[in-house]
């Protein structure tokens, strides 16, 4: 959930660090901070963004040093201070750590330390461990290398570290488990750099190393990187993958904000996600994790789909697609419930996770559940290299791009696009799909980009702008859907708590009269998704429901639709398409909606309070 960055070279480390941890912010926003090696020590940490630090910094801080590290929180042990910021430092002030992660059992390592004479000055797991690493370097008479692998086997939890020992000041050690780290290799070993992901150093360098879990890695300038396995001790040789993303994906590009930016590119990510899979002309989806593996999909017995958040729903629109098009039998579980509840799980059985990140704890430790009981799993991620599409046993990347706004969207819309493609193919694969409607679907699917694009239009953003202006001041709302669109008023009702934090809630638009009905007054908003395509009549029935209760109604509908704008209070219409396809049109006006309402309350639109993009603990 935290940030790191750090570097060791010929440069100053500084700029490079703030700007890394600038990139890395929305992984955490609770407090910031920074370690700079001059000679001495320089630490300067405060509760607060990185912009908060870098104002500290400014007021007179030493900035000088070519070996560093920096640390932006996302607080789970000890609320968000300067105290408990990172970077923590050992007893002695000989060791510094920063960490991404969680400690499970650093209450009774702490106590045992204090019994030692240790003392503490935060709330942190953090500290805990820096001191740990000390003593047992004192007690071992080891270097920091060996002392940090040693406490390792005595921690229980899940952890991305750096540590640096200021009587050793040329090297840095890194460590994983759970948690990712990336390391940048400069030319001729003559810098490196350390990062939660590979955007701190996209313009220095284009060779990375991921390491896996249960694996440290000792960097010392001008020599190779020397990586051992924690458990054992045993070398490992490090395969240096070559990055795709470029700087250009993780700026702005003159939107106000990220989660707009992302919005808007959702054409083009949904048309990267299908391109070089799908030929509508001939007929054709290909994908290599499925092709390789189609007998598993066929003769499953059924297919577990498990994931989080935004990719929860993403996976309950799959659960339609699969059981309608394909006619395999879906559960659809939340990744942090899954494995504590004993779940049963057969050789037969599929499972397919889903993660933007790829680095998601819960759906990490349901995949490592699931291989034990012998069963298949397919991964779907964004990220290239990320723990889930090496723990998989193979996957499909969504192509979306970086995705920096905490609040996903272009994220859903591509899952969603992955998800299609897959069902259709197991659809035509199992003879379950006729020959003319398995085309007439991929030819849908290739327009489904420009439908999007006709969405995101300067009309339509000022109708849903104007929505906004008129309900940003609701302290309650309410999302219906039907059938395919059900997940969608679940995502459409996430989005408006996530980053305006108004309560709202998705339902079933049958299952308003099963108590939701009881909130309907003239004060409530409900929104409506109510295209022409699937169980119209219905929810034409449950929109004159809610307004005999005087409800405002704001409904999403198909381009031409006269019957509910004759009773909506506001309609936004989208372009025709097959009933499963409606999902990745319907729930654009929803994202913008969602985006207005918290600029006009005065949001911090991309870094929502409370909330870290890649929830990298359980």
């Amino acid at each position: 959930m935290c940030g790191i960055a750090g570097y060791i070279g010929y440069r100053d480390a500084y700029p490079i660090i703030i700007k890394g941890l600038q990139r890395l912010e929305y992984r955490g926003y609770d407090s910031a901070g920074i370690l700079l090696y001059n000679n001495d020590v320089i630490i300067s940490k405060t509760k607060g963004k990185v912009s908060d630090l870098e104002e500290l910094m400014n007021s007179g801080v030493s900035k000088e040093g070519n070996i560093g590290f920096g640390h932006t929180r996302w607080a789970t042990h000890g609320i968000p201070n300067d105290i408990n910021s990172h970077p923590h430092t050992s007893n002695s002030g000989n060791l510094v750590i920063i960490h991404n992660g969680i400690i499970e059992n650093y209450d009774s390592i702490k106590k045992e330390l204090i019994k030692r004479g240790y003392t503490f000055q935060s709330d942190t797991d953090t500290e805990v461990l820096v001191n740990l690493i000390e003593e047992v370097k004192k007690e071992n008479k080891c270097k920091l290398g060996k002392a940090v692998q040693i406490a390792l086997n005595q921690v229980i939890g899940a952890y991305a570290i750096a540590v640096f020992d200021k009587t050793k000041p040329n090297e840095l050690v890194v460590a994983r488990l759970g948690s990712p780290i990336a390391i940048g290799i400069g030319k001729e070993n003559k810098e490196f750099f350390i990062a939660s992901d590979a955007s701190p150093f996209l313009e220095y360098t284009k060779n990375a190393i991921y390491l896996e879990d249960e694996e440290m890695a000792i960097i010392r300038e001008n020599k190779d990187i020397e990586i051992r396995k924690i458990n054992d001790d045993s070398i490992i040789t490090p395969e240096i993958q070559q990055l795709k993303m470029n700087l250009e994906q993780i700026e702005k590009g003159g939107y106000d904000h990220f989660m707009l930016k992302e919005i808007y590119e959702q054409p083009h990510a949904i048309t990267d996600t299908y391109r070089g899979r799908l030929n509508a002309n001939s007929g054709i989806i290909r994908m290599s994790g499925v092709d390789d593996n189609i007998d598993k999909f066929l003769n499953a017995d059924r297919i577990i789909i498990v994931a989080c958040g935004t990719s929860w729903h993403a996976g309950l629109v799959a659960e339609y697609l699969f059981e309608d098009l394909a006619r395999v039998p879906v559960e659809v579980e939340y990744a942090s419930e899954f494995r504590y509840r004993n779940p049963i799980i057969n050789p037969n059985d599929v499972i397919i996770t889903i993660s933007q990140s790829g680095e998601t704890a819960d759906t990490l430790a349901a995949i490592k559940l699931a291989k034990e009981k012998g069963a298949f799993v397919f991964g779907i991620c964004n990220v290239v290299g990320s723990s889930i599409a090496r723990e998989a046993h193979a996957g499909a990347y969504t192509h979306a791009g970086p995705e920096i706004g905490v609040a996903s969207t272009k994220a859903f819309t591509t899952q969603i696009t992955l998800l299609t493609l897959i069902a259709l193919k197991l659809g035509k694969a199992k003879g379950n799909l006729s020959t003319a409607k398995y085309h007439n679907y991929l030819q849908e699917m290739e327009q489904i980009p420009k439908k999007v694009a006709a969405l995101l239009t300067p009309e339509t953003d000022a109708i849903v702008k104007y929505i906004a202006s008129v309900y940003k001041d609701a302290s309650n709302c309410l999302y219906l859907g039907r059938g395919y669109n059900f997940p969608v008023a679940l995502e459409g009702a996430l989005k408006l708590k996530e980053i305006s934090y108004i309560h709202a809630e998705g339902y079933p638009a049958a299952e308003m009269k099963h108590g939701p009905i009881a909130l309907i007054d003239e004060n409530m908003p409900v929104f409506v998704i109510a295209t022409k395509k699937g169980h119209y009549e219905k929810i034409v029935s449950n929109i004159q429901e809610i307004k005999a209760r005087s409800g405002k109604i704001i409904a999403i509908v198909t381009e031409g639709d006269t019957e509910v704008k004759k009773i909506a209070d506001h309609v936004i219409e989208i372009p025709e398409t097959e009933e499963a396809l409606t999902p990745l049109l319907t729930t654009i006006p929803l994202q913008l909606l969602s985006y207005h309402i918290a600029v006009m309350l005065n949001k911090n639109v991309d870094q929502p309070r409370n909330l870290a993009k890649a929830v990298t603990v359980e």
